[in-house]
């Protein structure tokens, strides 16, 4: 029996990669995008010279670029950037389906998690989360995947997704814990900018291994002030994500806080570029709400003072490194 088509929302390289994984078995996969004209490129060359170059894509997904045509679909992959999935995701007929969230961010201005976005939006439609360690090229070239699922509707809803999304190599692991899967994926993509100016700046595999621990502490910090789990944080979707991310230039959030290393301001690093660091809208946002909630992330504030021009990288590692001496379990 043939699986029902899928959509997939936004043709970006994550996007993209999904919507190849999800066509490996030959099913059919409705890939929306923005731009006409890569939508023309996808349907006539099955290629994504934008934002995925090194994948070839399957014949059974096709590209649109008027919502509409998703109306009928019963499960949509929203994988637009974090600060559009709320413009997005209301154009959408508000009907009852499976919204499953790809997309890692908090919304500027609002400090809205994607979900609470999402729900805002379109109230019909029941909310999941898919987050985890995942390279978009890598995705798309079969290699094997774990992520998280995480299920506003429980149990049934994975028993519907599961089966839908999971494929040979890409494996989903169930958890009902959306906070904690949301604020995984935020959070390390800050903290990945860190390492990266942490790599910039040459300070050696050493202080990237301790940021990686103490951003860690923080992302588990301000996941349990929310109303995460400590086991989601320290699954695929939280410690799993903040490992890959934080050691490669392959991570977009990553090769920012580099470029922000050698010396590149904000502006500098992020003009020119196709894809998004999320990382560097996040982080403001973020921090805001640590201090406003009293919740101790040094780490992120340092970041977000770099992403503002308010020191250079290496007086913001000083600055942290001066921080008062305490326990490793104190926060801070």
């Amino acid at each position: 029996m043939s699986r029902a088509a899928i959509g997939v929302i936004g043709a970006g390289a994550w996007g993209t990669a999904l919507a190849q994984s999800l066509a490996s078995d030959g099913g059919a996969v409705l890939l929306w995008a923005h731009e006409p004209e890569l939508v023309d490129e996808i349907n006539s060359a099955h290629t994504n010279s934008l934002f995925l170059p090194s994948a070839k894509l399957a014949s059974s997904i096709r590209a649109t670029s008027d919502l509409a045509t998703l109306t009928d679909l019963s499960v949509l992959l929203v994988v637009t950037p974090a600060q559009h999935l709320a413009r997005v995701v209301a154009g959408l007929a508000d009907v009852p389906r499976d919204l499953v969230l790809c997309s890692k961010g908090i919304e500027a201005g609002s400090g809205r998690l994607m979900a609470e976005v999402a729900m805002n939006a379109a109230p019909a439609a029941q909310i999941a989360v898919l987050s985890g360690p995942t390279f978009a090229h890598e995705v798309a070239a079969g290699l094997p995947t774990a992520v998280t699922l995480a299920c506003g509707g429980g149990e049934p809803q994975w028993e519907r997704l599961a089966q839908t999304i999971s494929r040979p190599m890409l494996r989903p692991y169930y958890s009902d814990d959306v906070i904690g899967a949301e604020i995984g994926g935020a959070v390390k993509n800050v903290l990945a900018i860190a390492c990266g100016v942490v790599d910039g700046l040459g300070l050696g595999q050493n202080a990237r291994a301790a940021l990686i621990a103490r951003g860690y502490a923080e992302m588990v910090r301000f996941g349990l002030a929310r109303g995460g789990r400590a086991e989601t944080l320290a699954g695929l979707c939280g410690l799993g994500d903040l490992v890959l991310t934080c050691s490669s230039t392959s991570s977009r959030n990553f090769s920012l806080g580099k470029a922000l290393g050698e010396g590149m301001s904000a502006a500098e690093a992020l003009a020119g570029k196709n894809s998004v660091a999320e990382g560097a809208h996040t982080a403001p946002v973020l921090a805001l709400l640590a201090e406003r909630e009293g919740i101790s992330m040094p780490i992120v504030t340092a970041v977000s003072r770099l992403l503002r021009g308010e020191m250079p990288a290496r007086d913001v590692v000083a600055d942290l490194l001066s921080r008062p001496l305490k326990a490793e379990g104190e926060p801070g």
